[in-house]
């Protein structure tokens, strides 16, 4: 959905479905603020570019697998951010939503 803000993104949580036209990298951020990491996981392993890497990093950091979360951050050219999980969700999320 063009034009969607993160206010929008985050509203869209309660609902049944994520939002539709966002790619891959945004639907995994959306079903992993409900909880649902390995749907999450499924869509970022499948999106092969920096923004797939991105969320791919942020869930294995969520999982609490740091060394698999760095590979990733590496892949998506950045590193690890000192922020907190729910930060960088946002941070995430808002870059994605920017482009």
């Amino acid at each position: 959905m063009p034009g969607m803000t993160i206010e929008d993104f985050k509203a869209s949580l309660a609902g049944s479905a994520a939002p539709a036209g966002q790619d891959r990298a945004l639907t995994a951020l959306w079903h992993a603020a409900r909880g649902e990491w390995d749907t999450a996981h499924a869509l970022a392993q499948a999106e092969k570019n920096r923004a797939g890497w991105r969320v791919h990093a942020y869930l294995h950091r969520v999982e609490g697998d740091l060394a698999n979360a760095d590979y990733w951050y590496r892949r998506a050219g950045t590193e690890r951010p000192e922020a907190t999980l729910p930060d960088e969700w946002d941070a995430i999320a808002t870059a994605l939503l920017a482009r």
